[in-house]
């Protein structure tokens, strides 16, 4: 099974990303990129992308791309997000990439663009340090 299979199927398991309206949408060995389409149940009071589905999306690829390298036993040990504009648009794409992996470790980093008329502005950005667990 390719790294894009395997990963949509683990995506397919988890409910929460099943409600988000994630998918996977491209997965090589170090790099992801996931989708979400807009829908008024995401965002935040003014009408912006809720900064907790900004974080889903940043952890989300960014464990995803770790899995790429890592296999799927994976926990997130640390992230941060800096939210960089509004997150206003018609899709959300997170891109991201392993910077460091490890046995014990896997570091990644993450972009996440806002699509508005097919235009791409960046909003968000983040790291994800992903703790490598064994099978139980």
């Amino acid at each position: 099974m390719n790294a894009l299979d395997l990963l949509q199927k683990i995506n397919a398991m988890a409910e929460f990303n099943r409600w988000c309206g994630i998918e996977v949408t491209v997965a090589e060995p170090g790099t992801v990129e996931i989708q979400m389409p807009w829908r008024a149940e995401v965002g935040q009071y003014s009408g912006y992308l809720h900064a907790g589905l900004i974080g889903t999306l940043i952890d989300t690829a960014c464990g995803f791309a770790a899995a790429t390298v890592a296999g799927p036993n994976l926990l997130a040990a640390h992230f941060s997000v800096n939210c960089l504009r509004p997150a206003v648009g018609q899709k959300f794409i997170a891109r991201a990439r392993v910077v460091k992996p490890g046995k014990q470790q896997v570091y990644t980093s993450c972009d996440l663009f806002a699509v508005d008329a097919g235009e791409e502005k960046l909003v968000a950005n983040g790291q994800t340090l992903l703790a490598v667990v064994s099978a139980s």
